[in-house]
């Protein structure tokens, strides 16, 4: 196999990217320095003892091997993170690189191995403090282990595994608080070493590459992440049919950061959740904890709309089984994508994504797999947003997505509730198979419904409405229906209000679309008849209290329109043609300008 030997060779922004044909080969006191660029290597790395690959300003490395990591050699890669908080909250963290060895293939990681840059290429190792100490430091880098964690096919707070120094293998996540002060001694591209709760971090070892295995077991949870010294498009990840022992979403921690405190009694927090068939991220419900990590009262919900397909170098996720066996992390889930909101890459951030797009589509994208990323949306799914208003402490929002592939039964493309089961004060979700949801997928039917729960373990106030429709457009009314009132509360265009008592509601409320029965006194039976006339062909419709009518429109059980007309004022009468539509059943709806709605399902057919 021919092997190319890199010297001292510069790549920098202005120059072409590279792609290595075979090996990488970096010979001993020699470097290779990527600036704002990619490198593809079709084989191996070979890093001799004192080699280097400095990987600088967004750079990335994509390697094509199908097979386990051949990487090999003592010298070091060389790839930044800046980590998001301070000494008193968590990042979730999954090394990209591992321990350089002589021995061929990826290797583990310690904490040793974050280092301080000091200048462009050069960096001191972090100061790993005493297992007592408590608050890591900017400068110099001091490391509190004391807060170093995995989470292994485990379910409870008590099952966190406390790793300190200890090794952590390739594709497994970690927690690690970040440091307090600053460090304002280096700035490289724009950014300083640590402003102040963003720390750098120079990741320094041996590139991970390759499959790399993750065991998962069903109905537990484990941290993982993105492994690689690239950026991984999490969708292919998580719906690839290889990887069906995970359920097909992935579990991203949002906390408070005004909180200052080492006391898991005083912590705001609680998971997000991404869904890959979807690209639909449900933000967290903040929760406070007791002593033990348990979930007491709610707290808030900042509603942070991170965009999270590309996962960036370094970003720790949990996800859950659904089956006990192992998941694999693969070459061919490897982008180049710089990190940022527009780029739907964020490690963790607080800044806010637009549901709008002025591209639809992606531009080209360089990735190991072969896609032509300007064939892919980069829209969501279509879905709507429902907000949920837990007695008047913090917002749930669950959102009712639509694919046509995805059945009315579970798939991947529902997202279970990171806090199903939980013991919660309070709570709103869908309800799949007596479980908890904040994702409902199916394919569009206006007829459909989405059966919802709340619970409460006192008597509560809940406020539903309606918060934004995304990408979708297919129906102009929600409703939330109470079965046991009978009464449809348009939540579209008004928030409802109800109190209800302690307990488990999972049967009593759905989300819908068509009110089949209106409390409205104006439509006594008497003020609008639809009628169908297959003999002549036409739907006709009676109007003789003269009521002002907006729009008719006629869909099918998909929720398609078939034609829509509006501004029709107050005939007593009107004919629409039905010829040459399909044999079915149809929805006739009818607006009026004082924006009263009937909804009535016709039989078309063919008289014979």
């Amino acid at each position: 196999m021919r092997k190319l030997a890199f010297f001292i060779v510069v790549v920098c922004f202005m120059l072409s990217v590279v792609e290595v044909s075979a090996q990488l080969f970096v010979s001993s006191g020699s470097y290779v320095y990527v600036q704002n660029q990619y490198v593809t290597v079709t084989e191996e790395i070979n890093l001799a003892s004192n080699g280097n690959f400095f990987l600088r300003d967004e750079s990335q490395i994509l390697q094509r091997r199908t097979t386990t990591s051949n990487n090999i050699g003592l010298g070091n890669l060389s790839v930044f993170q800046e980590g998001t908080v301070n000494n008193f909250q968590y990042n979730y963290w999954c090394s990209p690189v591992g321990a350089a060895t002589a021995t061929a293939g990826n290797s583990t990681f310690t904490i040793n191995q974050f280092h301080r840059p000091t200048s462009l290429v050069n960096s001191n190792p972090a100061v790993i403090l005493p297992n007592s100490a408590l608050d890591g430091i900017a400068n110099p880098l001091s490391i509190a282990p004391r807060w170093v964690f995995r989470f292994l096919n485990n379910e409870f707070y008590t099952d966190w595994i406390l790793t300190r120094t200890n090794p952590i293998n390739a594709g497994e996540g970690f927690t690690m608080k970040g440091t307090s002060g600053t460090d304002n001694s280096l700035t490289l591209f724009g950014v300083q070493n640590n402003a102040g709760s963003a720390q750098r971090y120079d990741f320094r070892g041996k590139p991970n590459d390759g499959n790399i295995e993750i065991f998962v077991m069903n109905a537990k949870s484990t941290l993982t992440g993105n492994p690689y010294p690239s950026a991984i498009d999490l969708n292919s990840f998580l719906t690839d049919p290889l990887n069906n022992a995970i359920d097909g979403t992935a579990l991203f921690w949002e906390h408070d950061k005004s909180v200052n405190s080492h006391l898991i009694a005083q912590y705001r927090g609680g998971y997000g959740v991404y869904n890959g068939s979807s690209s639909v991220y449900t933000p967290a419900t903040f929760y406070n904890f007791d002593g033990a990590g348990n979930q007491t009262t709610v707290a808030s919900t900042p509603l942070n709309m991170y965009q999270r397909r590309f996962s960036p170098v370094g970003q720790g996720f949990l996800v859950r089984g659904v089956a006990n066996g192992s998941v694999f992390m693969r070459n061919t889930y490897r982008v180049f994508r710089r990190e940022g909101v527009a780029n739907q890459s964020q490690f963790e951030r607080n800044a806010l994504a637009s549901s709008e797009e002025n591209n639809s589509f992606y531009e080209h994208i360089p990735n190991v797999a072969g896609i032509d990323y300007t064939q892919v949306s980069k829209l969501p799914a279509p879905h709507i947003l429902v907000n949920a208003s837990l007695n008047e402490q913090a917002v749930r929002q669950i959102a009712m997505v639509f694919l046509p592939s995805s059945i009315d039964g579970l798939d991947k493309a529902d997202a279970k509730s990171a806090d199903d089961g939980g013991n919660l004060p309070f709570d709103m979700y869908f309800v799949l198979d007596n479980k908890e949801y904040v994702q409902s997928a199916t394919a569009f039917d206006i007829t459909k419904r989405f059966p919802v729960g709340f619970k409460n373990n006192t008597s509560s106030t809940f406020r539903v409405a309606v918060a934004d429709f995304v990408n979708f457009n297919e129906t102009e009314n929600v409703y939330l229906y109470d079965k046991s009132t009978n009464l449809y509360h348009d939540i579209k265009n008004a928030e409802y209000q109800f109190q209800i008592e302690p307990g488990v509601h999972n049967e009593r409320y759905e989300i819908t679309f068509l009110a089949e029965t209106l409390s409205n006194p104006k439509f006594d039976g008497n003020s609008l008849d639809v009628v169908q006339n297959n003999t002549a062909q036409n739907l006709i419709i009676h109007n003789p209290t003269a009521q002002n009518i907006k729009e008719v429109g006629l869909y099918d059980l998909n929720g398609k329109i078939i034609f829509r007309r509006t501004k029709l004022g107050s005939n007593e009468y009107y004919q629409f043609s039905t010829a040459g539509l399909s044999e079915s059943i149809y929805i006739v709806k009818v607006i009026t300008a004082d924006k009263n709605e009937l909804n009535k399902k016709i039989s078309i057919f063919q008289e014979r």
